[in-house]
């Protein structure tokens, strides 16, 4: 209920809601989104990728700072999908890493931040093109976070599932959940 009733959002703190895809961490972010709004509080939201392409676009037309400074600002940032979408990498500019340690330190301890993401966190370095640099990230977010780990089937899944049995169809394999006890070791081929 903490999180329901905002109080991390008035006290600055973050939250990071984890989990495989399909288990509701999107529609968890984008209703605090909404109670946030309810409550007059400025929000914002959007898919990382989407975020660091925005930032990227401003260092591209000269609009960087100006860009950095509005995403600064929403008494909460909802980062949507951390580890989803192709995270663009160019040679002549800063990694995805930097661009987003420089929103996360304008925001630490003056604004909450809401994440979700599908990949561990330890694995945010390679999504982001700079390992030192996630860790930064997520050292200034994990001082004052939440955490949230959803572990349980996806609900898309079972509502194919469900679709299927009204229709008495049979789901193809492959488009069942992975079973990490079904998947054959590379040694046992």
């Amino acid at each position: 209920m903490e999180i329901a009733g905002l109080d991390f959002v008035r006290r600055n703190e973050d939250l990071v809601v984890t989990g495989k895809s399909g288990t509701g961490k999107s529609h968890i972010l984008q209703a605090i989104g909404l109670r946030a709004c309810q409550a007059q509080m400025s929000v914002r939201y959007a898919r990382c990728v989407d975020l660091l392409d925005d930032l990227y676009a401003g260092l591209a037309d000269a609009t960087y700072q100006r860009r950095l400074k509005r995403w600064a600002a929403p008494d909460l940032l909802i980062v949507d999908d951390v580890g989803l979408g192709q995270v663009k990498k160019r040679e002549d500019e800063p990694t995805a890493a930097h661009t987003l340690f420089n929103l996360m330190d304008r925001r630490h301890g003056k604004a909450s931040t809401a994440f979700s993401s599908n990949i561990k966190l330890s694995a945010w370095g390679k999504y982001l093109g700079n390992a030192t640099l996630a860790v930064a990230i997520l050292d200034r977010v994990a001082m004052r976070a939440l955490r949230l780990d959803i572990d349980g089937p996806s609900y898309r899944q079972q509502v194919a599932r469900d679709r299927a049995k009204q229709r008495g169809t049979r789901l193809p394999d492959d488009a069942a959940e992975p079973d990490d006890a079904a998947v054959p070791n590379r040694q046992e081929r």
